[in-house]
């Protein structure tokens, strides 16, 4: 392990003004989200949406550090045949890869889950760093309510084997010379207030770096994903902007080591503005010992995805619409959004 080239990398995924574009999503959720606009997701589809979000030149060499991608993207050729990877190196941004393989369910804990894909994952490394990957991703999930059986979860159980599985990948990730996006998500799905999504998070990231210790893993030479600190989305009593910005830079202080470069937000199923605004309020506080920025799927592609729908003709559209969302997330890495700004650009 080369430590001085894994936090070059690391840091340059979170350079200020940038964030990373989060284009993994597996078949089965790409397919859900081409039905929503009416498009069939083949893969020449698939294919073509994804080089429109990476030849959107704007975007790409301005507002976006780094892209995730799926096991089928990072193999796939645009039209002309350029790799779509080589796409991506051409605008200045670094390609990654996801490489968890899903979740199963958690034995002896109904309603729980755990991320599954150690298997081989070495030799699935080695092959996406030849393929120009330069970091990874690995996705836990953790949900908050009661499970099947009736008991309040999560269970110490599901945080204890999701913590110890994001430390090997993490582990595995850097013995290849490949970043590893470390990803806890508290889902915002529920009833809970607030007060609870903190108190779960805590919980998940203090295991989490107590097992990324217990591996050994390099801090310098990570990027954390979690999630912030919101309300769930059933909860009569949503959080203001400002109460989710103090209260998860409160949390990340409590919990996260000043070592690691730069933590890259989930936006979790917020609705587009609400991700940029509660990032924009939290580097407004300023004063932090690592770099904030956004690693975002939905909240950069649902509004693009609607303006292209599949069609060629639609592709300028699409890219403004991306750019667009892209550079309001790159205000907000640095605390210089405003909805002015917002409805200005729009």
């Amino acid at each position: 392990m080369n430590l001085a080239d894994l936090n070059k990398v690391a840091v340059a995924m979170v350079v200020p003004g940038k964030g990373i574009l989060a284009a993994d999503e597996s078949s089965g959720t790409i397919k859900k989200r081409f039905d929503a606009i009416k498009v069939e997701s083949t893969e020449d589809n698939r294919r073509d949406y994804r080089e429109m979000l990476f030849r959107s030149k704007e975007a790409m060499s301005h507002y976006i550090s780094g892209v995730i991608l799926y096991d089928e993207t990072i193999c796939q050729n645009a039209k002309d045949g350029t790799p779509l990877v080589k796409l991506i190196e051409q605008a200045g941004s670094i390609p990654g890869i996801k490489v968890d393989e899903g979740t199963q369910g958690l034995p002896n804990c109904p309603g729980e889950l755990v991320t599954v894909g150690l298997d081989k994952l070495a030799e699935r490394l080695k092959n996406y760093y030849d393929r120009g990957a330069r970091f990874a991703k690995w996705r836990a999930v953790i949900d908050i309510g009661q499970g099947t059986g009736g008991h309040r979860i999560p269970s110490m159980t599901a945080i204890r084997v999701n913590a110890h599985a994001l430390a090997r990948y993490a582990a595995l990730c850097q013995a290849a010379q490949i970043v590893p996006i470390v990803e806890p998500e508290v889902l915002m799905d529920g009833d809970h207030d607030i007060d609870r999504c903190y108190e779960v998070t805590q919980r998940v990231l203090n295991k989490t770096f107590q097992e990324l210790r217990v591996q050994r893993v390099a801090l310098e030479g990570m990027i954390l994903k979690p999630n912030m600190a919101v309300s769930g989305k059933k909860s009569a009593k949503q959080a203001s902007v400002q109460e989710v910005a103090e209260k998860t830079i409160r949390l990340l202080k409590s919990c996260v080591p000043a070592a690691v470069p730069g933590i890259a937000f989930l936006s979790g199923g917020q609705s587009d503005e609400e991700a940029t605004a509660h990032l924009n309020a939290m580097n407004a506080i300023g004063n932090l010992p690592w770099r904030l920025t956004f690693s975002y799927g939905r909240a950069l592609q649902a509004a693009p995805q609607k303006a292209w729908s599949g069609k060629s003709e639609n592709v300028a559209a699409g890219q403004r619409a991306f750019t667009h969302r892209a550079h309001m997330n790159a205000l907000a890495s640095t605390g210089r959004w405003t909805t002015d700004l917002e409805k200005k650009a729009a």
